[in-house]
C-alpha cells in the first residue's frame, strides 16, 4: 500500500504535468494566414493592359501570380464580364486592382467570391446606384481634353494627353500612349453600380495628388467614404506607370492583409 506521502507526491506530479500541458497548448502560436498570391490588374479608359508592365514585373519578382485584363471598352457590361473571366481562371483568391474607370469595373466585378480585396489606383470608387459620371459632377476634373466621336466613343486630345493624363511619364512614352489610346464607349461612363464590392470587401487606394483626369479631392472623398487604407503619391493620373514601386507596395500590403481576414 502506498503511504500518504507517496500519494501526495504523485498528486503533485500529476498537477504539474497537467499545468505544463495546458501551458504548452496555450502558448502554441496560431499559424498565420497565407497572403493572397493572385493579383488581377484592370486598366482604365484610353489605355490598355500594357501600362501595368512595370507593376507586374515587381509583383512577379516578389512571388505573385499576375494576370492583366484587356477590357474591350465596348460597354460596361463587357468590361465587367472580361474581368470576371480572368478572376474565374485563378487558382485561388485574388486581389483585384483597378486604375481610373477600371475602379468602377472592379467595384462591380469585385463581388465575385474569389476576390479577397480591392485596390484602387487614381480610380473611381462608385457606391451602389452611382456611376463615374455622377461622381465627376460632384467634383469635376481639371482636364477639358476628353472629346467624343460622332458614333459615341471617347478619346483624349493627343495634344493635351501628356499634360493632363501622364505629366510625369517620359515624353516619348506619353506620346506613344496618346497615339495608341483605346477609345471607350461613352455610355460606359454613366452606368451605375448594382452592388459596390468595397462595402463588403477590404480596400486600399492610391490618391494621385497631381491628377488632372480625376479631381484629387474626389479621390480623397471616395477613399474616405469606402474606408480604404490610403496612400497619397505626388503623381499624374498615370500613377501606375510613373510610380510602379509605390503602387506595387500597396498591392502587396493588400495581399498580406486580405489573406489574414
Amino acid at each position: 500500500m502506498k503511504s500518504p506521502l507517496t500519494r501526495l507526491a504523485a498528486a503533485f506530479a500529476f498537477a504539474f504535468a497537467s499545468l505544463g500541458a495546458h501551458a504548452a497548448t496555450a502558448t502554441t502560436p496560431t499559424p498565420a494566414a497565407a497572403p493572397v498570391k493572385n493579383v488581377v490588374l484592370v486598366h482604365g479608359f484610353f489605355a490598355d493592359g500594357s501600362g501595368w508592365q512595370a507593376v507586374s514585373k515587381i509583383l512577379t519578382r516578389d512571388g505573385y501570380k499576375v494576370s492583366v485584363v484587356q477590357e474591350p471598352e465596348t460597354s460596361f457590361d463587357d468590361d465587367v464580364k472580361a474581368t470576371r473571366r480572368v478572376i474565374d481562371a485563378q487558382d485561388g483568391p485574388s486581389i483585384l486592382v483597378g486604375h481610373s474607370y477600371g475602379g468602377a469595373v472592379v467595384t462591380e466585378a469585385g463581388n465575385d467570391a474569389k476576390v479577397a480585396g480591392l485596390v484602387y489606383v487614381a480610380a473611381f470608387q462608385p457606391d451602389t446606384g452611382e456611376s463615374p459620371l455622377d461622381l465627376t459632377k460632384k467634383m469635376p476634373p481639371a482636364t477639358k481634353a476628353i472629346k467624343a466621336t460622332a458614333d459615341g466613343y471617347l478619346y483624349f486630345d493627343p495634344a493635351q494627353f501628356r499634360a493632363d493624363f501622364a505629366a510625369d511619364v517620359p515624353a516619348a512614352e506619353a506620346q506613344f500612349m496618346a497615339a495608341s489610346q483605346v477609345m471607350p464607349a461613352a455610355q460606359s461612363f454613366g452606368v451605375p453600380i448594382t452592388q459596390a464590392a468595397w462595402r463588403t470587401k477590404p480596400s486600399w487606394a492610391v490618391v494621385a495628388t497631381a491628377d488632372r483626369a480625376i479631381n484629387p479631392d474626389l479621390e480623397r472623398f471616395m477613399t474616405k467614404r469606402a474606408g480604404s487604407t490610403t496612400v497619397e503619391i505626388p503623381s499624374s493620373h498615370a500613377a501606375y506607370i510613373s510610380h510602379p514601386v509605390e503602387v506595387a507596395k500597396l498591392i502587396e500590403q493588400a495581399a498580406r492583409h486580405a489573406g489574414a481576414q
